[in-house]
């Protein structure tokens, strides 16, 4: 999808990602399909204290998604808005399970457009195969030892299976 002035089209998937998941891919995947470029927009998280350190993150977003070669990993800190301008994108691109999704990223999409009116969300409602997973629920399963290869690929599953080994 590239606009008509033959400017590529970038598009910024932004979370957390502890860890990425099937979900995650499924709408990175899709949004590459769609968009000339996708950054997936790995957030600090000061305030969270998650599994994996934010370098951890990064790569395990580059090992799972490989094989698209327009989408890349980068770090990012502060309003999503500002990161998406300083990567000269257009879009944010956002996944819905579920109806609290929708109404959350309803009401931050309203938010972004107000603070960034050049910039559009895109929603991807999440497929049927993986719309019951989450970050949260998986790292809680891995903790517990729990089988979670269907929920993460194959890259995401080592690091995960890992880091919970050194946890016991």
């Amino acid at each position: 999808m590239s606009r008509s002035d033959n400017a590529a089209v970038i598009a910024v998937y932004s979370g957390t990602f502890d860890p990425l998941t099937l979900g995650h891919e499924d709408a990175i995947r899709r949004a590459a399909q769609m968009f000339d470029e996708v950054i997936i927009a790995v957030a600090r998280a000061h305030h969270k204290n998650t599994l994996f350190s934010l370098d951890e993150r990064l790569a395990l977003a580059q090992a799972a998604l490989a094989d698209c070669p327009n989408v890349k990993a980068l770090p990012f800190d502060g309003l999503i808005v500002e990161f998406v301008r300083a990567q000269n994108a257009q879009v944010i691109v956002r996944g819905l399970r579920s109806m609290t999704d929708y109404d959350y990223e309803t009401q931050m999409s309203g938010m972004n457009r107000h603070l960034a009116p050049e910039v559009d969300t895109v929603f991807l409602h999440a497929s049927a195969g993986v719309q019951h997973i989450s970050s949260t629920l998986v790292r809680e399963i891995a903790k517990l030892g729990g089988d979670v290869a269907g929920l993460v690929s194959a890259p995401v599953l080592n690091a995960l299976q890992a880091k919970v080994a050194t946890k016991h």
